[in-house]
């Protein structure tokens, strides 16, 4: 027998609890940013997806707008990078709820590193970075759903395989469940997508 648990009958709350254990696992966008007055911003969003291959066009999505959104909005960039393994719990601490003068960076002990494309600093142990520049931001309810063109992919050599193609077990991805759960990659394996004979 299954709980039918109507949306609108629930409290915002309710809804927030159900979507973020329903819709599970959930990649991690280590978001990055610069205050217009050069302040870092470093916070992670599971919200996050791919919007568009051609162009390149990722989004993430913020509950409220939060020192990410405003400093995208204003500068125009921002940069993701990848939550592994081995850097899971300094992206937590990144989730702290600091004040718009605050550098996270700074703040958490996180080690940072120049950008490649444009100036903003990114998460020195993170094996892979998305460059982005905004596209748009999208008010959805509570939210705000920014999409970024990707101007570069950098990518730590040491994930790539002899494709050269990025490898989920190399870079070991974080990601979030319901609540304060999180989870790794647990068992990987292999299966081509049917063809249909017509």
């Amino acid at each position: 027998m299954a709980t039918v648990l109507p949306a609108a009958d629930n409290a915002p709350l309710r809804n927030y609890q159900l979507l973020t254990s329903l819709v599970v696992p959930r990649p991690i966008a280590w978001v990055s940013t610069l205050s217009p007055d050069g302040v870092p911003n470093l916070a992670p969003h599971s919200f996050f997806t791919v919007a568009s291959t051609n162009p390149p066009v990722i989004a993430f999505t913020s509950i409220s707008e939060k020192d990410t959104v405003r400093n995208v909005r204003a500068t125009g960039r921002f940069t993701v990078s990848m939550v592994t393994h081995g850097n899971w719990q300094q992206a937590n601490a990144t989730s702290c709820n600091c004040p718009p003068e605050v550098d996270e960076f700074a703040e958490t002990g996180t080690a940072a590193e120049p950008g490649d494309t444009h100036d903003v600093p990114r998460p020195a142990d993170s094996p892979a970075h998305l460059e982005c520049t905004l596209r748009e931001v999208i008010e959805v309810g509570n939210c705000f759903m920014v999409l970024g063109d990707v101007q570069a992919f950098v990518v730590d050599e040491n994930v790539l395989d002899e494709t050269g193609r990025p490898s989920a077990i190399a870079m070991a991805p974080m990601s979030k469940l319901g609540g304060n759960d999180w989870a790794g990659l647990g068992e990987v394996f292999l299966e081509p997508r049917p063809v249909h004979q017509a």
